[in-house]
C-alpha cells in the first residue's frame, strides 16, 4: 500500500511541474518529452533479489565479444603529439558489435531483462577532447543483417539510425547537456532530443549517460530536411564549423574560412558520404559562400541584399542568447551547427554544453562579459540594430519565462531527483574524479562531490542572469553609428 500511495503522489508532483513548465513556455512552444517529468522516477517498489543492477533509468547494453571499442586516441595531450586514433583488428574505423536497450516505463530494468530495442550496430569512441577522458562517449549506428543503417524508436525518442552516447565527465553534475538541450529545445525550432540511461559495456558498469539524438537527417527524423533530389544539386542540409572531416569532400572552404583566414573548417554533416557528390559539395559551399558574402557587404542590412535574406534571425538571436546566458563559448567555433532546407533560410542548432556554466578550465565568468559578438557572423549580425533589438525583447521575454531564477532552480533540483541512486551508482565507479581530475583553475573551483557541483551550476545562473538583466543593453554598443560607419555606404 505504502508503494501505491507513494506512486500517487510521485505522479501527482510530475503532474505539478509539467504543468508549471507548460505555464512558462512561449505560447507557441511545441511539446517536447523532458524525461524527468514524464517518466516514473525512482522508488522502493522493485521486488527484485537485488543480485544484478535495478534502477529505473532505460538500460543500454553493449556487447563488442571482448574487442576493444576503436576511437581511443594514440598519443595526445599527455603523450605529445596526437598520432589518430585506434581501430579495430580489421583497420575499421567503427566496431560491429550488439545493443540491447530496456526503457519500459512500468517497472524498474535489470540486465536479464527482455530489451525493448536489440540491434546490430556499428560503434566507435567519440568526442574531441573528451576522447581523453576516462569515461568515453560513443557513436552507434544501429544497422540490419546486411548492414545497411536501421532506423529505429530509441527511448520513447523519434526513430533514427544514428546516436550519440555522452558520458558526462568533466561535467560532475551529470545534467548540462540533458538540461540545455531540453531547454533549448522549448526555446527553438530544433535542438537534439535527450534522454539519461545507464550503460553496460561486456556486462560492466559504467555509469550515468545521455542518449542523444545526432544532427543529421533520417527518415522521420525530427530535423526533417529534403534529401538530394536525382538530377540535381538540390538538397537540404547540415554543416558544421569545427575541425573538419576525415572525408575531404566533406570539407568546404567558404568565404570567410578563405578571406578571414579561419582557423576552423566548414564541413558538410548532410547529406551523407553515400549521397554527397563533387557537384552537390560545390553548391553547399557556394550557397553558403553567397550568405557570407552577403553578410560582409555594404549591403549587410538592406532589405533587398542584406543577411535577413538567407537567415532565420530569429533562430541566431535565441542561439546567441543561450550560449551567452550559459556562457558556452566554444559556441561560434567549436561544434557549431547550422541546417538549411531547400528553399529555406539558415537556422542554428545548440550542441555541447559540457563546459558551460562557468565550467571551463578558466573561469568564463570573471570578469563578467559578452563574448560572442567576436564570433564569426555575429561580428556583423551585432552592426545591425534590428537584429541587436532582437536579442534584447527575446532575452527579457525569456527571462520571465523558461529563463527565470525560479524556472532553472526547479529544472535542476527536478533532474537532479529523477536520477536518484543512479547519481550514487555513477560515482561508486567515478566518485575518484572529485580528487584526482580537477580541471578548473584556479583549483578551488573544483567541486568535492556532486552536490557541490550541483550548488555551482546553480549559483552561475543565478549569477549570470543577474549581470545580463542588468546589461543587456550594452549590446547595443556594437551596432552604435560609431562603430559601424565604416561597414556602411
Amino acid at each position: 500500500m505504502k508503494y501505491r500511495l507513494a506512486g500517487v503522489l510521485a505522479a501527482a508532483a510530475m503532474l505539478g511541474s509539467v504543468l508549471l513548465l507548460s505555464a512558462m513556455l512561449p505560447e507557441n512552444a511545441e511539446t517536447r518529452v523532458h524525461q524527468h517529468l514524464t517518466s516514473r522516477g525512482p522508488d522502493a517498489g522493485c521486488d527484485c533479489d537485488g543480485g544484478e543492477l535495478c534502477t529505473h533509468l532505460p538500460l543500454v547494453l553493449i556487447d563488442t565479444q571482448g574487442q576493444e571499442i576503436p576511437g581511443e586516441p594514440i598519443g595526445g595531450p599527455s603523450g605529445g603529439t596526437d598520432l589518430g586514433f585506434t581501430l579495430t583488428e580489421d583497420g575499421e574505423a567503427m566496431l560491429s558489435a550488439h545493443i540491447s536497450v530496456i526503457w519500459g516505463d512500468d517497472s524498474n530494468h535489470h540486465p536479464s531483462d527482455e530489451p525493448d530495442l536489440e540491434s546490430e550496430m556499428l560503434i566507435r569512441v567519440r568526442g574531441n577532447s573528451s576522447r581523453y577522458f576516462d569515461k568515453k562517449g560513443y557513436l552507434i549506428r544501429l544497422t540490419d543483417g546486411d548492414g545497411a543503417y536501421r532506423n529505429e524508436e530509441m527511448m520513447g525518442m523519434d526513430t533514427h539510425y544514428e546516436w550519440a552516447l555522452h558520458g558526462p565527465y568533466l561535467d560532475k553534475t551529470l545534467i548540462r547537456n540533458y538540461m540545455w538541450y531540453n531547454i533549448a529545445g522549448e526555446i527553438m525550432d530544433y535542438a537534439p532530443n535527450v534522454r539519461f540511461c545507464e550503460v553496460m559495456v561486456n556486462g560492466e558498469y559504467k555509469g550515468v549517460y545521455v542518449m542523444t539524438e545526432t544532427i543529421t537527417n533520417g527518415e522521420d527524423a525530427r530535423l526533417n530536411i529534403s534529401e538530394p533530389i536525382d538530377g540535381t544539386t538540390k538538397t537540404g542540409y547540415v554543416v558544421r564549423l569545427d575541425r573538419g572531416s576525415s572525408n575531404e569532400l566533406k570539407n568546404i572552404t567558404t568565404f570567410t574560412n578563405f578571406s578571414l583566414r579561419s582557423l576552423m573548417q566548414m564541413n558538410i554533416v548532410y547529406p551523407r558520404s553515400g549521397s554527397l557528390t563533387e557537384e552537390l559539395a560545390g553548391a553547399i559551399e557556394q550557397d553558403f559562400s553567397d550568405f557570407e558574402k552577403a553578410l560582409y557587404s555594404y549591403d549587410y542590412d538592406t532589405d533587398d541584399y542584406g543577411f535577413d535574406q538567407w537567415i532565420d534571425a530569429g533562430s541566431f538571436a535565441d542561439y546567441f542568447i543561450l550560449n551567452e546566458f550559459t556562457t558556452n563559448y566554444d559556441a561560434g567555433w567549436l561544434s557549431t551547427y547550422l541546417y538549411k532546407d531547400i528553399g529555406g533560410k539558415y537556422k542554428m542548432v545548440v550542441w555541447d554544453f559540457n563546459s558551460a556554466c562557468d565550467n571551463y578550465t578558466q573561469s568564463t565568468m570573471t570578469p563578467q562579459h559578452f563574448e560572442m559578438q567576436n564570433c564569426v557572423w555575429y561580428y556583423m549580425l551585432l552592426k545591425d540594430e534590428n537584429f541587436v533589438a532582437r536579442i534584447i525583447d527575446r532575452y527579457r521575454e525569456l527571462r520571465e519565462t523558461i529563463l527565470s531564477d525560479d524556472a532553472l532552480a526547479a529544472y535542476i533540483d527536478e533532474t537532479i531527483d529523477y536520477l536518484g541512486p543512479a547519481v550514487g551508482r555513477n560515482f561508486e565507479v567515478w566518485g575518484y574524479t572529485f580528487s584526482e581530475y580537477r580541471p578548473l583553475r584556479p583549483e578551488d573551483r573544483n567541486p568535492e562531490d556532486h552536490e557541490e557541483a550541483v550548488k555551482q551550476l546553480k549559483e552561475s545562473v543565478y549569477n549570470r542572469g543577474a549581470w545580463m538583466d542588468e546589461y543587456i543593453d550594452a549590446l547595443q554598443q556594437y551596432c552604435h553609428e560609431s562603430k559601424v560607419k565604416k561597414f556602411n555606404h
